[in-house]
């Protein structure tokens, strides 16, 4: 990687640095648009103790859930159970120390931190366990529970298309927290399924721009359906 250009050649360099106890970023919603390799790179690293923060926590054998399986992480900060048992389990057993925080409050949580912003006020989850041992105060007559900011050490992201340069499309939904967790990683990695030359991304379809990706790797992905229905 020289210069400007962002891209790796092997999934040890795209996580090259990480180690135990950081705090990583997970784009994805379910299983759409999960950065499935970098997932499956940091299970074959075997890291230890890390918090991880993400929509959710994939499921059972796929996605964040084999991290899981694999004790490799000591915290998760996310919107929902979901899918996984073995997430439930280690939840409801106290083995897995679990903050769960308002889908909209987490999604601000990245922006914010992206944005060098450190704390927001947020009338969700006043009056509800969200506000236990968090500052609450009124404007206009209404209360604001304050919220901190989270940076990662790592953001793992999956994107669509991207140039040398680092400069990322995501498709339709595969957007969801992807850019989000872009924004606030100290190192940002993304894996994509196709990169092209400087020059051929139509400007104003970049959705997060290379400034915030430090290492791009083109990757190939199982894109695993987490429900399938077949007939109404």
């Amino acid at each position: 990687m020289a210069g400007l250009d962002k891209r790796v050649a092997s999934y040890a360099e795209a996580l090259a640095g990480l180690n135990d106890g950081m705090t990583v970023l997970s784009g994805g919603f379910g299983l759409c648009g999960i950065p499935e390799n970098l997932i499956n790179e940091i299970r074959r690293l075997g890291v230890k103790g890390l918090t991880v923060v993400s929509n959710n926590c994939g499921v059972d054998g796929f996605g964040l859930g084999v991290l899981l399986e694999e004790r490799q992480i000591s915290k998760m900060i996310a919107s929902y159970v979901g899918e996984n048992a073995l997430f439930e389990q280690q939840l409801l057993s106290g083995e897995l120390e679990v903050e769960l925080t308002p889908q909209g409050t987490l999604a601000e949580k990245m922006r914010a931190g992206g944005a060098g912003i450190p704390a927001f006020y947020t009338a969700t989850g006043v009056g509800t366990p969200v506000a236990d041992g968090k500052e609450v105060r009124e404007f206009a007559g209404r209360q604001y529970l304050l919220e901190e900011a989270i940076i990662g050490d790592f953001a793992i992201v999956k994107g669509w298309k991207a140039d040398h340069f680092g400069n990322v499309v995501y498709r339709h939904t595969a957007q969801n927290f992807n850019p989000l967790a872009a924004m606030a990683g100290r190192i940002t990695v993304v894996e994509v399924e196709e990169i092209v030359a400087p020059g051929e991304l139509d400007p104003a379809q970049i959705h997060t721009p290379g400034i915030y990706v430090d290492r791009l790797i083109l990757g190939q992905f199982e894109k695993r359906i987490e429900k399938r229905t077949l007939k109404a």
